[in-house]
């Protein structure tokens, strides 16, 4: 059990945020998860989530960390339109991915290639049996939900896992941080200082890798 950067975020990038946290009309918008969420203008969410091809050298790491391959059955909860699990199963041909999300639009607007593969469910409810899978991962999705229900989607990661998964998390190192993080995100719910999130591993029984995106993480810095 490690912290560990997959190498999602460009640290070159200079995130700028406005003070104070995000307007009401945005985050509400933002918590529907639909179109305007994945597919609409910028202040909303993602301003266009379209398949970039950046997935594929993560993937790659990925598999390699965890010893993946072709024979291999990864879950990924919080898939969002399946950019992950697409390159993973092009990556590796036989591989058995499947993704869940707790919102319709991802699913409905998912790659044609990877479609089937992805489920409507709660994620601290997986259905399926315990130890079903050689890898979880959950990015940015598990801390959108309340501190129960992140506690619940661990535990749930847990079992369904065989003991190597990988989760990120909003978390802060000082009150600083914490304020420029709050006016990033339109979604992040549970935030929490890194050693109350040891502190939840350590309660959920969790044992997998984990990395606290923060906004020292994310290169963050107030507007001028």
């Amino acid at each position: 059990m490690e912290e560990w950067d997959l190498g999602y975020f460009d640290k070159t990038v200079v995130r700028r945020v406005k003070p104070g946290p995000r307007p009401i009309d945005a985050r509400l918008i933002a918590w529907e998860r639909g179109r305007e969420f994945y597919d609409g203008a910028r202040e909303h969410g993602y301003g266009g989530f379209r398949y970039d091809g950046r997935w594929k050298p993560i993937a790659k790491r990925v598999a390699e960390r965890y010893g993946l391959g072709s024979g291999s059955a990864v879950l990924e909860v919080g898939c969002k339109k399946g950019f992950f699990l697409h390159d993973l199963k092009e990556l590796y041909p036989g591989m058995r991915v499947t993704g869940v999300e707790n919102h319709a639009y991802a699913i409905e607007t998912a790659m044609p290639s990877i479609k089937s593969d992805l489920v409507l469910c709660e994620y601290d409810r997986l259905p399926y049996l315990d130890r079903s899978f050689d890898f979880v991962m959950a990015f940015s999705s598990i801390y959108m939900l309340h501190l129960g229900g992140v506690v619940d989607a661990l535990r749930e990661i847990q079992r369904v896992g065989r003991g190597r998964s990988y989760v990120t998390l909003a978390a802060y190192h000082d009150e600083a941080d914490r304020r420029l993080f709050e006016g990033w995100s339109l979604l992040g719910t549970t935030m929490l200082h890194v050693d109350e999130w040891r502190a939840v591993f350590r309660h959920v029984g969790y044992t997998g890798d984990y990395y606290f995106t923060t906004a020292r993480s994310l290169n963050l810095a107030w507007a001028e």
